[in-house]
């Protein structure tokens, strides 16, 4: 007596079961790879530029997505003031526009002229 029947299951319902699984089965694996290959490096992304965005402080040198570096002047909710150039050029952009903090002391190399 096989297994299944001893168990109260037809050989037939068993057999039916496996189907399910083999059909359902790559279906899971997919979606469990592209939670860990897409989904959740994108959402550790996502909490680190929030983090970087929510320290921006007075003072702080700056890359906007346009490409412009600048140092922070002034600092509020959704805006910032910041200072462009020679001139010291003041400009007014949203916080999300800024794409990473600079170091300080790769920004002092930059200015110094050769």
């Amino acid at each position: 007596m096989p297994i299944a029947e001893a168990a109260g299951v037809s050989v037939d319902q068993s057999n039916q079961f496996l189907n399910i699984l083999v059909n359902i089965g790559p279906i899971v694996l997919l979606v469990v790879l592209f939670y860990f290959f897409l989904i959740r490096p994108q959402q550790k992304r996502e909490k680190k530029t929030k983090e970087m965005l929510a320290s921006i402080k007075t003072g702080d040198r700056i890359t906007t997505i346009g490409g412009i570096y600048a140092r922070v002047v002034e600092a509020h909710d959704d805006v910032l003031v910041v200072e462009v150039g020679a001139d010291k050029t003041k400009l007014m952009i949203a916080r999300w526009a800024v794409r990473n903090l600079e170091d300080s002391d790769a920004d002092n190399e930059m200015i110094k002229p050769e």
